[in-house]
Formats: C-alpha cells, structure tokens, sequence
C-alpha cells in the first residue's frame, strides 16, 4: 500500500457543505505564490495552519513579552500563549459564523509572528529608528514579511510559501488607504476570515491583558469600578455563584467577560451578513464596511476598556520604567549592528548586500527573544 500522501484521496472529510455564502473555500483558493502539489490528506490552509506553527518565528513568539517582560513570572502570557488564545477565539467565531475554520486559524496564529521583542514597547522603539531613516516598523506588516522572505524551510522557495488568502489575511489597516499584495490592490475589506481573527486578536488583548494586569497587580478590581463591560462580567459570575475574595473569582469574571464579548460579536456579525447577505466571498470583501464587529451598544463599552488598559496598564509607572530600559536596548543594539554588520545572523548578513544593513539590522532585532536581547546587549554594548 502506498503512504504517499499525493496518492490519498483529495477530498476534504467534513466538506464544503457547512461553509456559508461568504466563506472562502478550499477549492477556490488562488493557490501560493510557488505552485506545489496537493496534499492527500491537507487542505491547503490546514497546511498553511502547521508551516506557521512549526516555523522556527512561531517557536520564538514563547520569548516574546505580551505585557509583562517575558521571564517576568510564570504565569503571566507571553506572545506565544496570546497568539494561541487568539486562534482559538478565531476558530470558535468562524464556526459559529460558517466561515472557513481553517483559513482563520491560520491567519490568527501568523498575525504576531513579525512582533518585535519586549512587545509593543520594542516595536515602538523600532519605529521610531526606522522612522528617523524615512521608513518606519509595523509588525503586521513583518509578519508578512516573515512568511514571505526571512523563513527558510524549503530549497525552492523563500518563506513558508503560504496561500493567498492567509498572506492578505496579515494585510491589515485598509480603512481609506489601497493596500497591494505583489503589486495588486487588495478588496476595500478583507475576508470575513481575516476579519475574524483581527478581532479576535482585539478581544484576547481585552480581556488577557486585563487578566494579567490584575496577576501582576499593576491595577486592583476595585479600579475597575467604573469599567461597565467588568462591572456586567462580574454580576454575570455572582449569580453563577462566584463569590469574592475566592481565587477562582476574577479567573471567573474574565470567563464572563470572554463569554459576553464573544456573544456579542455572534449577534452583530450574524445581523450584518444577513443585511448585506453577500453572494460570495469577493462580494464581502467589497462591501463599504466590515462585517465582523460589535453590537451599536456594545462599541463604546469596549472603547471605554481599550482606553481604561492604555491608561491605567500600558502606561502604568512601573511599565514606563521598563520601556525607559527596553528603549536603551533597542537603540543601542540597532546602532551597534549598523556600525557592525558582522556581528549579524548569518541570514541577516547575507541579506546586507541586496537589502541594505538597515533591513538587515531591523529583520533581525525584530526577530529576537527578549532574553536574547538583552544577553546581546550585555556581551556588545560597553
């Protein structure tokens, strides 16, 4: 009997049949940039799913910091576990919305592979000295490139080789502007799948990011006293039965909260593609607005959390200490592979020539641990 996979039957098990109007398929997808075979027992975006995670940029994300400094305690979430709680918010929208479970999963465990170390404190000061060179950094954007170009798993080909579908999936931030993927204007909207898993990366960053601010005790549940949607989660969770000062409380409380934002989310976007019932997946990606999105009442409830963390978290005096400290380091070691590009991955080394050393220097500090990082700093900056 042959094990080779090209043999296998072509079919997909569960079908095409649950999958709504406006989902992407398997069978229509307009395939990689390199043409390759069929796998006998993968779909593409199944196979797109499991070259991310066995792509050496996926492993690294468990170095990277979410919030707190990766290392900084044992239970606090580094990008790694954000990005696998943001796929499986990802997978749970779209297989309540019919989408392509697949295809978004994909997309939502790819979207931080371009992260910087030290979270969006590196990727701002990354920016910053880009920016001052006429560019500037946007990690969406480097994980795009990351697929594309800097991962090297495949003798014939440069990146992971992904379907298109997932590389515009990374393409984010249309709103009044063409975006272009190899030289093509991109739909006004992205997919619904790709839709799906940029909100969910919205609504983990919500709610985990809260969670570990209160793990971490930059903020108490009593200044969340004025935040509504945690004043709705925590009634939800007493009249489940929870009670404070119990440990499994606020774990509870953030449970409701995940609950009633995903919920919402189910009802306005199921609302949305019944009003605009698009006969396909173009025709989603060309309507004036996206379909993924919160309830009308809802908006400003998630509005009033997004400025509370920016207020209360990510500008918190103990984070500004350290984003004063991850500035330095950053700085620091872009100046020094500048001025010694020998001193670079042997990737990043070979790229000089074609790409310039500030390419090369900005590819491979955005590719860095933290923990690397700060040991390079430590051996070459004296």
């Amino acid at each position: 009997m042959s094990h080779d996979p090209a043999s296998a039957s072509q079919s997909d098990p569960r079908g095409e049949e649950r999958l709504a109007a406006w989902a992407v398929r398997n069978s229509q997808s307009r395939g990689r940039r390199v043409p390759e075979p069929a796998h006998g027992f993968r779909q593409d975006f199944q196979r797109d799913r499991d070259r991310v995670i066995h792509s050496r940029a996926f492993r690294r994300l468990d170095g990277k910091t979410q919030v707190f400094l990766s290392g900084a305690g044992d239970h606090f979430r580094t990008r790694l576990t954000h990005t696998i709680e943001v796929a499986t918010l990802a997978r749970t929208l779209a297989r309540r919305l019919r989408a392509n479970e697949d295809l978004a999963e994909a997309i939502a465990l790819a979207h931080d592979l371009g992260h910087t170390p030290f979270g969006h404190m590196g990727e701002n000061a990354l920016n910053d000295l880009l920016a001052a060179e006429g560019g500037g950094f946007d990690h969406n954007e480097q994980s795009l490139r990351v697929v594309d170009v800097l991962e090297k798993k495949y003798p014939w080909v440069d990146g992971l080789n992904l379907t298109w579908e997932v590389r515009s999936g990374l393409v984010k931030n249309r709103a009044g502007r063409t975006c272009r993927l190899d030289g093509e204007a991109l739909p006004p909207q992205p997919s619904v799948e790709a839709q799906i898993a940029d909100l969910a990366d919205d609504l983990a960053y919500y709610t985990h990011d809260l969670d570990d601010a209160l793990e971490g005790r930059l903020i108490g549940e009593a200044d969340l006293a004025p935040v509504r949607l945690w004043q709705l989660a925590d009634e939800m969770a007493r009249r489940a039965g929870s009670q404070p000062p119990a440990e499994s409380h606020r774990a509870f409380v953030v449970r409701c909260l995940i609950d009633t934002l995903v919920a919402d989310v189910i009802e306005s976007s199921q609302a949305r593609l019944a009003a605009a019932a698009p006969a396909n997946s173009d025709g989603a990606q060309h309507l004036a607005a996206p379909v993924i999105a919160y309830t009308p009442e809802f908006r400003p409830l998630c509005q009033e959390l997004h400025d509370f963390l920016c207020d209360r978290v990510y500008r918190h005096p103990d984070l500004n200490q350290v984003r004063t400290r991850v500035t330095r380091v950053m700085n620091d070691l872009f100046a020094f592979f500048r001025a010694h590009p020998e001193h670079l991955g042997l990737g990043a080394r070979r790229r000089v020539g074609s790409q310039g050393i500030t390419r090369a220097a900005a590819d491979y500090l955005a590719g860095m641990t933290d923990a690397f990082a700060l040991a390079a700093h430590a051996r070459l900056i004296h």
